[in-house]
């Protein structure tokens, strides 16, 4: 079997999403930028990639959600500013049909920024001295962004809430991973719901990835919410985000 064989093989593939969903579901999150960027690269069709990219996350942060929830790292109070106004938004964003190269522009800046927050922007937790009352702008507005964002490119958004959550000293670690859990669920839900009214998609052919997100997210989810330290998962995540960059970036520069 040759190199480009083995890459494309089902088992390869799938062994692939169960590492993010693995890494993802440790700290909160679905995976969905990654599953989004990989499908890219391996030139999965552009207009299936966010309905994909969002049933996976749907499937993997119901299990993480279940696990942060059973360890009571949710907050309530915290997260339901940002879901009032992310899950219209998210419906709307699903709604956009974007041309493919806009959209893999969009994804490609998406993981940039996520990248530099891990790396570059080391200080996680800023004294903004907000009010109750500034706090609550400050969440319906971001939730509104966030979950624009998150319809258009196909992602639950929790990728950017997360470390938003601890650079605002809003929550602690697994609080924003559980809140960030939630979050990409209900988003997800959302943008997929209104994909689902202009595009039909079925899933029977991504067996070997549903498997592997499902065992991926449990597992990672399971550890995340009681033994991992969320910081060094953090890293782990920012390493394949870039190599998705490369190979995204390449796609985009000499496709």
């Amino acid at each position: 079997m040759s190199i480009i064989e083995l890459v494309y093989s089902p088992v390869f593939i799938a062994g692939l999403f169960f590492i993010v969903a693995f890494v993802y579901s440790s700290v909160g999150l679905g995976g969905g930028s990654s599953y989004t960027a990989l499908m890219a690269i391996l030139r999965f069709n552009a207009m299936a990639i966010p309905m994909i990219s969002l049933s996976l996350n749907l499937l993997v942060t119901s299990i993480g959600s279940f696990n942060f929830i059973r360890n009571r790292h949710v907050r309530w109070r915290l997260i339901a500013p940002f879901l009032i106004t992310s899950i219209p938004m998210s419906y709307l964003g699903g709604s956009l049909q974007l041309p493919k190269t806009v959209f893999y522009w969009l994804l490609f800046v998406s993981l940039l920024f996520v990248v530099a927050r891990i790396y570059l922007w080391r200080e996680t937790s800023l004294q903004l001295n907000l009010s109750t009352r500034g706090k609550l702008v400050v969440s319906l507005v971001a939730g509104s962004v966030l979950g624009l964002i998150a319809g258009i490119v196909g992602i639950g958004g929790g990728i950017y809430l997360v470390p938003l959550i601890i650079i605002l000293g809003l929550g602690k670690g697994q609080q924003a991973a559980a809140c960030g859990a939630i979050f990409v669920w209900l988003n997800s839900a959302a943008g997929l719901a209104s994909r689902l009214q202009y595009n039909a998609i079925d899933l029977g052919g991504y067996i070997p990835l549903i498997i592997a997100v499902i065992l991926g997210g449990w597992l990672g989810s399971y550890l995340g919410s009681t033994r991992f330290s969320a910081r060094k998962m953090e890293k782990i995540l920012g390493l394949i985000i870039l190599v998705a960059l490369a190979f995204l970036g390449r796609k985009l520069l000499f496709s």
